[in-house]
């Protein structure tokens, strides 16, 4: 079934036990070397592997997307860029049905892979901006310009503050991103999210702070759900 992110002001988008944005923030930072390469994950996927483990994992329901997954990447490789990002951005919104982490996983803040997503068929902010990532760059979009941005977003009119993250596309470095996120569904650049402040983005190559250029950490390292998402990733089939 298809189904909608929960509007702006949604009472289930702000339930604190999950927008703690401080605790939050901070539990995702990890000081240690954790010793996994970034260039993992510019290697192609596994559609054998992957349709094993969507099996596995979550039946014949789960298969059906995968196949819709695999169907979009066919069609959109090679389309222009305006056409990929938009088309992905729907897919995920479309299919995906939000749901706060603590009702989906038992876990308050829990990072999902694309399979585990599109396999629950629902997921919070995270997991949308992850699969959004994951299928862009297996479509060739360069991961330089494609980074998850971890943002304060101020919420309906009462502009209660949340932790969101979205994915920015970059066309440079230093250029103003395009926006994709699951609860505004146009792609817009950021100077047009005024709702939307900037706290850290981060890719499979580097960690940004704010709105700077220069990369301050190695992601791998710093981002322990990252990892954590990478390690799945790795089992289940993306990393062929």
């Amino acid at each position: 079934m298809t189904h909608r992110p929960a509007p702006h002001g949604s009472s289930s988008l702000l339930r604190p036990s999950r927008r703690r944005f401080i605790a939050g923030l901070a539990g995702l930072l990890l000081a240690a070397g954790l010793g996994l390469s970034p260039a993992s994950l510019e290697a192609r996927i596994d559609r054998a592997r992957l349709r094993n483990s969507m099996q596995r994992l979550y039946g014949s329901s789960g298969l059906a997307i995968l196949e819709d997954w695999f169907s979009l990447l066919d069609r959109l490789r090679g389309a222009d860029l305006d056409t990929q990002l938009r088309e992905v951005n729907d897919f995920f919104n479309r299919r995906v049905r939000w749901v706060d982490d603590i009702d989906n996983w038992g876990a308050e803040d829990h990072w999902a892979t694309p399979l585990e997503t599109m396999g629950q068929g629902q997921g919070d902010c995270e997991d949308y901006s992850i699969a959004k990532y994951v299928t862009l760059k297996e479509l060739g979009v360069p991961g330089s310009r494609l980074r998850m941005i971890y943002v304060r977003a101020r919420i309906g009119r009462s502009q209660i503050v949340q932790a969101h993250m979205v994915l920015g596309y970059y066309e440079t470095p230093s250029a103003v991103p395009l926006v994709l996120d699951n609860l505004v569904p146009s792609i817009t650049p950021a100077t047009q999210r005024t709702d939307l402040d900037p706290v850290f983005s981060f890719n499979s190559d580097g960690l940004w702070a704010g709105g700077s250029t220069q990369s301050r950490a190695d992601p791998v390292a710093r981002l322990s759900r990252w990892r954590s998402v990478i390690e799945r990733m790795e089992q289940q089939g993306f990393m062929g």
